[in-house]
């Protein structure tokens, strides 16, 4: 059990290490197609490690793994396809994520004692989705439909972390603190992600691809050790042994 355990957490570490050894050697297209490995790698050591599964973390990393690996077929599939239905895939993976915290108690408790914060998180978010959408419209002029789909895009990804953090103010444990952690590294690293494909230029655009591939990475990884995590009745949280 030890040896199969080691090899398959060894497949992460290994596709990381040679993503960057692409972009450090300058062959960012290669990094770029390896990169999008991470994720279906991730989704494997889930399915086949972690022994309490959750319907919502399982959609998320098939969807988000069947958006990645779509990558790898860029030069094969048209280009309108490619984007309405890696992004489309995308919304449904952060989608699947949003049932993760959408319980009746969570909702109940979160709109009695969390106006004030609702209220600010609220207002954070439209700002935040005004720059995202601001810096796209000035790098290229989007169709509607385009538009359409960064604006959902963007908005669920912002609501996932709203909620996520409300998340942890109601749980106030371990695993909603990774959930949180996790969530934040992908909000960060798309927010990256558009200045590497909107904004960056040749100098700074391999900055921007490691940071933003890094940062998917360890929010990969802290939704998978939140998976691992199970609660007692005592409130503490142990890891299973897998």
């Amino acid at each position: 059990m030890y040896k199969p355990k080691f090899f398959l957490e060894s497949i992460v570490p290994i596709v990381y290490i040679v993503f960057v050894v692409f972009l450090i050697t300058g062959r960012d297209s290669l990094a770029y197609s390896v990169s999008s490995l991470l994720s279906p790698a991730i989704a494997l050591l889930y399915f086949t490690l972690v022994k309490k599964k959750t319907i919502s973390v399982s959609l998320f990393l098939i969807f988000f793994s069947v958006s990645d690996l779509m990558v790898l077929f860029d030069d094969h599939i048209p280009y309108k396809i490619n984007y309405f239905v890696g992004n489309s895939l995308y919304v449904l993976a952060y989608t699947s994520l949003l049932f993760k915290f959408l319980t009746k108690s969570y909702v109940e408790y979160s709109l009695k004692n969390f106006k004030i914060h609702i209220i600010i998180l609220t207002v954070l978010n439209v700002y935040i989705l005004y720059v995202l959408q601001d810096s796209i419209a000035r790098d290229r002029v989007p169709t509607p439909s385009e538009y359409i789909m960064e604006l959902t895009y963007n908005i669920v990804m912002l609501i996932l972390l709203s909620l996520s953090l409300l998340n942890y103010f109601y749980r106030d444990d371990k695993k909603s603190l990774l959930l949180f952690i996790g969530s934040l590294c992908i909000v960060f690293g798309e927010v990256l992600g558009i200045a590497y494909l909107y904004m960056a230029n040749m100098a700074n655009e391999g900055v921007f691809n490691f940071l933003s591939t890094t940062l998917y990475l360890i929010a990969f990884c802290f939704f998978y050790w939140q998976s691992k995590l199970t609660f007692d009745m005592s409130n503490t949280f142990v890891i299973e042994e897998v």
